[in-house]
């Protein structure tokens, strides 16, 4: 069976996307796993390439896939744009640059919903050139959910050692208590159990954290503890899913860390990301659950001040692309053949 297409997207022309790309398929280790097709900019990659110290030699593919057997030292690129050098200039975003980010990622969605990629992997973005671009979305994740028409998803960072979940993404702290509902709580709990059961760990064990120190104490310092996320565990553990809590999070990443559980469902964005990137700063991967089609990230942003250099860290995309890999090999959705439809 042919090795499955992983669409690429190159992320801000102005940060770090280009390089780490090129850094990560130059390792023949990890490009072998796949057909990488990038879907950018030539320029935008021929500098990437340079930064990156590598050598790699682009062949453009306009409306065709990778072939079966890859050629070794040649990376694969469909040009969606053709960006001015004002446009590319390192740390500074732009809405050309924005528009041309969007349009990277509604074309990997594309290939991956109409089955000609397995997955698709991404290059960071900067939030604020694509919304300057008439594009206003708070990320990569909220997009893929409107592509693909998903209403509940869920984002999940992953390593070697710590997995998390999020109930709330990106939300002002103060709007956290009110978003922490029953309904999100059992929703995050189930799509978590799904997709680990699919992809990564047959029945596994959840850790489901508190919102409040302590667990709120008894009450004294607040009651969503017994109100919302108690009762949203014990639904899930009537469904047959192993989940535990609410459990405080002061103590809990020290044994899910040491393998107690196969993920932790946190309730707001640093809960879970402050420990995940103490853990796995450079080799996070950010992938995204609930939706129809595999997608996963590096998980960490465009490093302005490190763009141009060479000096930044390709583990994370390596893992990204790896994992999308992985994931495509089983059968994922969104994949054409026979292999996809027989699950």
């Amino acid at each position: 069976m042919d090795k499955p297409v992983i669409a690429v997207t190159m992320g801000d022309p102005s940060g770090i996307g280009p390089e780490i790309i090129a850094a990560a398929l130059a390792d023949p280790a990890v490009a072998s796993l796949a057909r990488p097709l990038v879907l950018g900019d030539r320029q935008a990659m021929e500098r990437g390439i340079e930064a990156a110290g590598v050598s790699l030699v682009i062949e453009s593919l306009d409306g065709t896939l990778p072939p079966a057997a890859p050629a070794p030292g040649v990376l694969y690129l469909r040009e969606l744009s053709h960006l001015a050098a004002a446009d590319m200039v390192y740390g500074r975003p732009t809405p050309a640059g924005g528009d041309a980010c969007f349009r990277y990622i509604c074309e990997a969605a594309r290939l991956c919903l109409e089955g000609e990629a397995a997955a698709m992997a991404t290059a960071p973005i900067n939030k604020e050139s694509m919304n300057s671009a008439g594009h206003h979305y708070p990320g990569h994740t909220e997009l893929l959910a409107e592509l693909t028409g998903t209403e509940e998803f869920v984002m999940m960072l992953a390593g070697d050692r710590l997995r998390v979940t999020l109930v709330t993404i990106h939300e002002a702290l103060a709007k956290v208590p009110g978003l922490v509902t029953y309904e999100k709580v059992l929703s995050t709990i189930r799509i978590t159990h799904q997709s680990l059961s699919r992809w990564f760990a047959p029945n596994p064990k959840l850790a489901v954290l508190a919102l409040n120190p302590h667990c709120g104490e008894g009450g004294m310092f607040g009651g969503e503890e017994s109100r919302i996320i108690a009762p949203a565990i014990e639904a899930a553990r009537q469904e047959g899913i192993d989940a535990e809590g609410p459990l405080s999070a002061d103590t809990l990443f020290h044994f899910a860390a040491s393998g107690g559980y196969d993920a932790v469902v946190c309730m707001y964005h640093d809960q879970g990301l402050i420990p995940l990137k103490l853990l796995h700063f450079d080799d996070g991967v950010n992938v995204t659950l609930g939706l129809p089609i595999i997608r996963t990230s590096v998980d960490h942003g465009t490093a302005y001040n490190l763009a141009g250099t060479g000096k930044a860290s390709a583990a994370s995309m390596k893992a990204a692309f790896v994992m999308a890999a992985g994931m495509a090999g089983q059968g994922a959705p969104g994949r054409g053949g026979e292999e996809a439809s027989n699950r």
